[in-house]
């Protein structure tokens, strides 16, 4: 391509700062529009409340509209206007076998476009995001049915017992907002590839904010004081000062060998000065390792001290209880990330996945998404599962965590589970503490066959 000519050159220079003006000029409008727009819904405003109040009109008679509020007062009265940014595209289709955490189903996979009626140029939105593994999905449970919700409910996991809605993560809610934690695969344009994922396809996706375990993570945090707190160490006990002393005197022990090793590595130098540089070089790399050895051993000293610390501390704050048992400490690691017990043992225990000879030999014929051939085009495909194994895996995590209601496992004598991952429809039965998959059959060929 022949270089542009000085003429040639001006001409696109003066062309730019034309669009330039223009770019900010039309932006100068929009403000002054909108400004405007203020203005006139506050004189409107003004002129409707001071009608009312010298009575010239009744407001009861009167059906001429109120103008809407502005912005800024709506959202001062708990007025919120929400609108989707964009929709996921999911692995699950129904609400029936979608995970209800993400840890669940750990190969599951979403993408999420962002809509243009948002943002003229989304990508841009995107800038900066792929810096982060892990992004917070803030989005609506739009297949709630009727939007009923009551102040207690049972979760799956505790089989029928209740408890208060906001200590669960019930989609049934006066608000129907949910939010996931989603690992961030890749970003391509306006999309955004996601996996570990609990939604179903068509979600409606109201925000994403960038995962930040100094700031989300209570275990961070608590590490971040535990810095802080280093700047003004406090005084130890006798035995924590001979844990030091000891630790002196590893650290002496060391220095005088490395002394040694220097002295060494000085008198084979000079011995020899036509190899010296082939001489020094092994006594080098000795020296180094033993750095790195000493370096661990006073890391390691100083883990213990910290730990004798921490034990000396939580001792202290413990307190007896009249009954004899003994409470836990007010604060620290075990206060910042504590969570109800019936989550790390809920009275549901997993179950054991099985297969039949037919579902596997159904399974293993499906392609992976990012495989394809002309000589195997009339084999089913998946879209987001990457093999069979993948999404044995993923058929895995969804059916060990009984994916039934409390009202289905307890009460309901159709032992019979169907439920849609990616594009594979899945028939499996429930037995006693175990669930088998009886078919892998496509999805088209499933609707055929009804």
């Amino acid at each position: 391509m022949s270089p542009l000519c000085d003429c040639c050159g001006e001409r696109i220079n003066r062309l730019d700062q034309q669009i330039s003006v223009m770019r900010k000029e039309i932006k100068n409008l929009r403000q002054m529009l909108d400004s405007a727009t203020r203005g006139h819904r506050k004189h409107m405003i003004s002129i409707q409340s001071a009608v009312s109040k010298i009575g010239l009109r009744d407001p009861e008679k009167d059906q001429t509209p109120a103008a809407p509020p502005p912005p800024q007062a709506a959202l001062e009265r708990g007025s919120i206007q929400t609108v989707p940014i964009g929709y996921v595209t999911s692995c699950f289709s129904v609400k029936n076998g979608t995970p209800r955490q993400p840890t669940i189903c750990v190969p599951s996979r979403a993408e999420l476009r962002i809509h243009q009626s948002v943002f003229n140029n989304p990508d841009h939105a995107l800038v900066g995001l792929e810096q982060y593994s892990h992004v917070w999905i803030i989005f609506l449970f739009h297949k709630n049915g009727h939007l009923n919700y009551k102040a207690k409910v049972k979760p799956p996991r505790l089989n029928g017992q209740r408890v208060g809605l906001y200590s669960t993560r019930s989609p049934h809610r006066p608000n129907a907002l949910g939010l996931t934690l989603a690992r961030l695969d890749k970003i391509v344009g306006d999309t955004i590839h996601l996996s570990n994922i609990d939604m179903i396809a068509g979600t409606p996706v109201l925000d994403i904010k960038p995962y930040i375990p100094e700031y989300d993570n209570p275990l961070s945090r608590m590490s971040s004081d535990e810095t802080t707190d280093s700047l003004n160490p406090p005084n130890y006990s006798d035995d924590q000062s001979a844990l030091k002393e000891e630790q002196s005197d590893h650290n002496d022990d060391f220095s005088s060998f490395l002394s040694k090793d220097k002295s060494e590595a000085n008198v084979s130098v000079t011995a020899s000065s036509g190899s010296s540089s082939a001489q020094f070089l092994p006594h080098k790399a000795l020296h180094d390792v033993l750095e790195e050895v000493k370096g661990y051993v006073t890391q390691r000293d100083l883990w213990q001290l910290s730990c004798a610390k921490e034990d000396q501390v939580s001792d202290s704050y413990k307190t007896q209880t009249p009954d004899g048992t003994v409470d836990q400490p007010c604060f620290g690691e075990e206060v910042c990330s504590a969570i109800a017990g019936w989550i790390r043992e809920p009275p549901v225990s997993s179950l054991e996945v099985r297969f039949t000879p037919q579902a596997g030999r159904e399974l293993a014929d499906f392609l992976p998404a990012h495989l394809s051939g002309p000589s195997e085009s009339h084999r089913p495909r998946f879209k987001f599962l990457r093999s069979p194994e993948e999404a044995v895996a993923a058929i895995r995590g969804v059916l060990s965590a009984d994916p039934r209601s409390v009202y289905r496992r307890t009460r309901c004598r159709d032992r019979l589970f169907f439920f849609t991952l990616d594009t594979a429809d899945i028939t499996c039965w429930f037995g006693q503490g175990f669930a088998e998959v009886l078919r892998v059959r496509p999805v088209g060929q499933c609707i055929a066959s009804m």
